[in-house]
């Protein structure tokens, strides 16, 4: 199998986080596996650059590697208000004539933004920036309540941890459910969330003890996606009132159950395209969605193509 060859551009007064999110996920071979990816830190400014946190970063690659990239990730932007380098923005725009993949991370989307890529396009950066953005660049259509946007080629996501999410999402793309649960077990970080949950939850943490039952309710019901499971029968288990229990669960999740449940039995859908030879009415009844045709319309309307052109091109990838 040809790796997959990742560019990630580095730049002066980078925030060492940013510049870790695609390295960490991306990262060359360990000794448990080889890595499907071949891994290039590409400096756009100068082989040797400073950090936002005072440490010098020396890099072999520049802007010349991206000619060679797959996948060129943008992880952030030191400064919403200035212009990226001309140099950098029409390699961006060389490497998605040729139809390779540009990803903007959190204030990445600036520069994506800039070079042009994100016209006509849905986009998201971070919420705090989103305002911004939709501002300057009104052909873009921003959507601050997501963590990431996938539009084909170019992809954008919100800021810091939600660049785990995105990267995550294309190895997952690449390389399936199984690649991308190892590499996040190993980061200890969720396997998957989809893009169109929340940026902003109002309690991340949950602690009281009602929401360690909820946690629990929660994993039976990703253990048992076959069965029915109505918001008043999980209110009931909860020993909540159906309100109570709807404002609770937005406030840890910062989604609805119902739309909470459809992403996990969907999420379970792609794991049983991408593993098994089940046909859509098995994979349909094991998710709990009764029929192909409820299946085919949920799966269409959240990832944008068929079951069965998923699995076609998913096996294409793994040939």
């Amino acid at each position: 199998m040809r790796r997959i060859r990742i560019a990630v551009v580095a730049f002066e007064g980078i925030l060492p986080f940013h510049l870790s999110v695609p390295c960490a996920v991306f990262q060359s071979s360990t000794p448990e596996r080889r890595s499907p990816f071949r891994l290039r830190v590409c400096s756009a400014e100068g082989r040797r650059i400073t950090s936002a946190a005072g440490f010098s970063i020396g890099m072999d690659y520049g802007l010349e590697e991206l000619a060679h990239a797959d996948v060129v990730i943008v992880p952030s932007w030191r400064d919403s208000n200035e212009v990226p380098p001309a140099a950098l923005l029409q390699q961006l725009r060389n490497v998605a004539a040729r139809g390779k993949r540009v990803v903007g991370l959190c204030l990445g989307a600036y520069v994506l933004a800039h070079a042009g890529l994100l016209d006509g396009r849905k986009a998201t950066t971070h919420w705090h920036w989103a305002g911004d953005l939709a501002k300057r660049f009104p052909d873009v259509e921003v959507d601050a309540d997501v963590l990431y946007v996938d539009e084909g080629n170019i992809v954008t996501s919100a800021g810091a941890a939600a660049g785990i999410d995105c990267c995550l999402h294309l190895v997952r793309q690449m390389f399936g459910a199984d690649m991308a649960s190892s590499i996040a077990r190993r980061m200890v970080v969720p396997p998957f969330r989809r893009g169109g949950q929340a940026q902003f939850i109002e309690q991340p943490v949950p602690e009281a003890p009602t929401d360690r039952r909820m946690a629990r309710l929660l994993e039976q019901v990703q253990r048992h996606l076959d069965q029915e499971h109505s918001l008043d029968a999980m209110a009931e288990k909860a020993a909540m009132s159906r309100r109570s229990f709807t404002r609770h669960f937005r406030q840890l999740t910062g989604s609805s159950f119902g739309d909470w449940l459809l992403s996990q039995r969907l999420s379970e859908a792609q794991r049983l395209l991408e593993t098994t030879p089940l046909p859509l009415e098995r994979i349909a009844m094991a998710i709990g969605l009764g029929s192909p045709v409820t299946l085919r319309q949920h799966f269409q309307r959240a990832y944008r193509t068929s079951p069965t052109q998923y699995r076609r091109t998913f096996c294409a990838a793994q040939a």
